[in-house]
């Protein structure tokens, strides 16, 4: 038992619940994906502010979730929000209400299972349609294979141009994974462009149609980012959570120029897989 709950009336749930996360390092990004509970509720939770929350069933499923990430008993701590927002346990007449499922229970076993051999089934029955679909083209050599080369005409000599230098700003922007880390890619109205966990040796690269991309995450020091063959200076100091930065290669040139005087030194092969991560 932690000091924490060794003397739950030193500090409110959501003070004991903030203080326990802040002493693993945990930030509020890591909870929500170990809880799969909204950040934003999560925030109201720390500030205590119960009003903010949907039903009380749903906040002690919430508030008990959080506490058994950060190691504290959130059976406990569940049963004290009822009586401190529920009024004592009072009963209604009305029919009855039931908590949510704890977010963070695992599958029956059976229920795996059941995944499992369907999985394999699918499996069987791909392998089996593409034998028999040997001389239809694949779809992803279609997508990658190059172009068919076009005979021209013969033409005279053509002078061959002086190469332009490129400028600054050419090249994608990429965001390399140095460790497990989580993130959200957004338009600056809302548009969630990508969401989730960054296996280390990762690559996302930002859609190059996209208006006013930013970035939200708590590990901005496990991400590598670079515009082209230009490397970005990290965007904020180790376990210090970054919102509304934004992505656009201009802007993360500037960090460059900011910082050095002179355009970034171009950035090392970092020896994992191109391309976007499937969203």
């Amino acid at each position: 038992m932690s000091d924490l709950d060794a003397n739950p009336g030193a500090l409110s749930i959501g003070e004991r619940l903030q203080a326990a996360r802040e002493a693993k390092g945990y930030s509020l990004e890591d909870i929500a994906t170990r809880t799969r509970v909204p950040v934003r509720h999560l925030q109201h939770i720390d500030a205590g502010e119960w009003k903010a929350l949907p039903a009380i069933t749903y906040c002690i499923g919430f508030v008990r979730s959080y506490g058994n990430a950060v190691g504290l008993d959130g059976t406990a701590l569940g049963a004290e929000l009822r009586e401190l927002v529920g009024g004592g346990g009072s009963k209604s007449s009305g029919a009855p209400q039931y908590e949510p499922a704890d977010p963070a229970r695992v599958p029956p076993r059976s229920l795996a299972i059941a995944a499992g051999l369907l999985a394999l089934i699918l499996a069987i029955g791909y392998l089996v349609w593409r034998t028999n679909a040997t001389d239809e083209p694949d779809p992803l050599e279609l997508a990658t294979a190059a172009p068919p080369a076009v005979a021209a005409a013969p033409q005279p000599e053509p002078v061959v141009p002086q190469p332009q230098p490129q400028p600054a700003s050419a090249g994608p922007v990429a965001i390399t994974a140095a460790d497990d880390v989580w993130l959200r890619i957004y338009e600056a109205g809302g548009t969630k462009l990508f969401e989730g966990l960054i296996k280390a040796n990762q690559r996302y690269e930002v859609p190059p149609t996209a208006r006013a991309p930013q970035i939200l995450t708590g590990r901005p020091d496990a991400l590598r980012i670079t515009v082209g063959q230009t490397k970005i200076p990290p965007l904020a100091p180790p376990r210090q959570t970054v919102a509304d930065v934004s992505l656009l290669p201009q802007d993360l040139l500037a960090r460059v120029q900011s910082s050095t005087g002179v355009p970034g030194p171009a950035a090392p092969p970092a020896g994992i897989a191109p391309g976007p991560v499937a969203q």
